[in-house]
């Protein structure tokens, strides 16, 4: 691909990292992955790295002009330092407020390249989409966002498979939520807010999560009067969390939930991503509200299917990747991404995908 961007490092070859690397692959870009094993036979150099070693990390971006960190929120850290020093376009999935927090830090001391945190699904696409949708409003009452990744044919009570990272759930479940009410930030507790969804016929429930909103709520305050991000689940389900986090007393046992969560609900093949965004607000004088809803399957890329979860996550970073190489974004600073046109998003090779499919 021609552009500001040729050589780019993906580390990480988990469950989105190994399609992110994949996808770039396919657009034209040099590509280098790294994770803490050998691996072969993928349509890409690889190489082993262990992130914690400073030295060996900076020696994986030598030459490169941009990095995508597919890594847990723990570990995104020490690759942004890198690419800080490095002077490497920096890209990564990360719905951790502190890790985003810092890497803001870090592109305020230096703007000659590209700090784009959070460009997975929540925070990430379905900010894109919520903040595009804003554009065809005179005056913005309420933003509300909501992302479900479900199993498409759930079993036992909690109607859950744990597809990302445990660690991420667990933290959006019990950390705060920052929200717009009445026009200003406010921090309101996880897991409430509860309320009815239905999209095709399928009929699902909605919380308040954190970290789904990235910086959203600073770019809207007095704006908008009420902004929110949810997590969509079945019927049941965060009645049952709440059980097991307070009354099993597991909240301040963290690491513990997330090993007995993911036992209980190992990952599964046949998911779903549901997403949902609504704007309602004026519009020459009248009340209007405008939704757009998709229902996102598996797909198969370059004969492999991967999971609704994997490629709209792994698709949503490579198409703002793209953005950036093509120009059509900032080459310097920090990227919200309520700045990203939906639309400019859809016309890359793999935003192009978000068109195409999931309508319901």
């Amino acid at each position: 691909m021609s552009g500001s961007i040729n050589e780019v490092r993906v580390v990480g070859l988990g469950k989105v990292g190994e399609l992110v690397a994949t996808l770039l692959a396919d657009a034209g870009f040099n590509v280098t992955a790294y994770d803490a094993k050998e691996r072969a036979g993928l349509p890409f150099a690889t190489e082993a790295l262990d992130v914690r070693d400073a030295q060996a990390l900076k020696g994986a971006l030598s030459g490169a002009d941009a990095v995508v960190s597919c890594l847990p929120y723990n570990l995104n850290l020490p690759v942004a330092e890198a690419a800080h020093a490095a002077q490497v376009h920096y890209f990564d999935l990360t719905e951790d407020v502190p890790t985003t927090n810092r890497v803001l830090e870090l592109s305020a001391h230096d703007p000659q390249v590209v700090y784009a945190p959070q460009c997975g699904l929540a925070p990430g696409l379905i900010g894109i989409i919520g903040s595009s949708l804003t554009k065809n409003f005179d005056e913005i009452r309420s933003i509300e966002l909501k992302v479900g990744a479900l199993p498409r044919h759930p079993a036992g009570l909690l109607g859950y498979a744990f597809n990302w990272s445990p660690e991420g759930v667990v933290n959006e479940y019990l950390n705060d939520c920052e929200v717009l009410r009445s026009g200003r930030r406010q921090m309101v507790p996880a897991m409430t807010e509860h309320e009815k969804v239905v999209i095709g016929g399928i009929e699902l429930e909605a919380s308040l999560t954190s970290g789904g909103l990235g910086t959203m709520c600073e770019t809207y305050e007095g704006r908008a009067q009420r902004l929110d991000y949810k997590t969509m689940r079945y019927p049941g389900h965060f009645e049952l969390m709440r059980f097991f986090f307070d009354e099993l007393g597991l909240r301040e046992r963290r690491e513990l939930a997330g090993e007995i969560l993911v036992n209980a609900k190992p990952p599964t093949d046949d998911d779903v991503v549901y997403l949902h965004a609504a704007v309602e607000g004026r519009v020459a004088g009248q009340l209007f509200r405008q939704n757009y809803v998709r229902a996102y399957q598996p797909l198969e890329i370059n004969g492999r299917t991967w999971r609704a979860i994997s490629w709209t996550t792994a698709a949503s970073v490579a198409s703002v990747l793209e953005l950036v190489s093509t120009g059509r974004l900032p080459a310097a600073g920090f990227l919200k991404q309520e700045d990203i046109s939906f639309a400019d998003l859809l016309s890359t090779r793999n935003g192009a995908r978000f068109a195409e499919l999931g309508k319901v």
